[in-house]
């Protein structure tokens, strides 16, 4: 670990890569190790089981007094995650205490998996859909997975049409890669 970084972030990398957190995998970049490649598991019985979820993780010049700044890279469709990726979490905002670690952080995510909150929204669009319809809505979670794992991230007018499909029909699609 570099010795130019404060002796609380060292601590926790160490912590975080030797006793990793079932499901997370988050390791820090070579040239900055205040920037970490985070990957999240999608949580058993959740609308993005079997998923697998790209994000970063920074940790700014004042942390731990300000919360690390956190994105998804993979795109999910989630009520509390909305398309470029920023989280709507309270302990990413005002819930923010310097008692709280990385690990905690990477935790509070993974349950967001698997408990989606459409009352405190950040992608109202999908939020909408989760109250209308929760049963289409976590399809569309496990569809928009599906498709991910299947042809690659796709353009947002793919995600479109496919998100325009509700019913059972089969529908030829082209669908182009980002």
């Amino acid at each position: 670990m570099a010795s130019a970084l404060p002796r609380r972030i060292v601590k926790e990398t160490q912590r975080l890569l030797a006793e990793p957190v079932a499901g997370i995998s988050a390791t820090p970049y070579e040239d900055n190790l205040r920037y970490f490649q985070v990957v999240i598991a999608g949580p058993q019985s959740s609308p993005y089981e079997n998923g697998i979820f790209k994000l970063e993780l920074f940790l700014p010049a004042d942390y731990p007094m300000a919360p690390p700044k956190v994105r998804f890279l993979t795109r999910i469709y989630h009520p509390n995650i909305d398309k470029l990726g920023r989280i709507c979490l309270d302990i990413l905002k005002d819930k923010w205490s310097p008692a709280l670690q990385i690990r905690t952080v990477l935790l509070s995510i993974q349950a967001l998996l698997s408990a989606p909150n459409p009352d405190d929204p950040l992608a109202n669009d999908v939020a909408d859909h989760w109250k209308t319809d929760e049963a289409g809505a976590v399809q569309m979670g496990t569809l928009s997975k599906i498709m991910r794992w299947k042809f690659g991230e796709l353009t947002g007018c793919a995600v479109y049409v496919l998100m325009k499909l509700r019913s059972g029909r089969v529908a030829m699609l082209e669908l182009t890669r980002k």
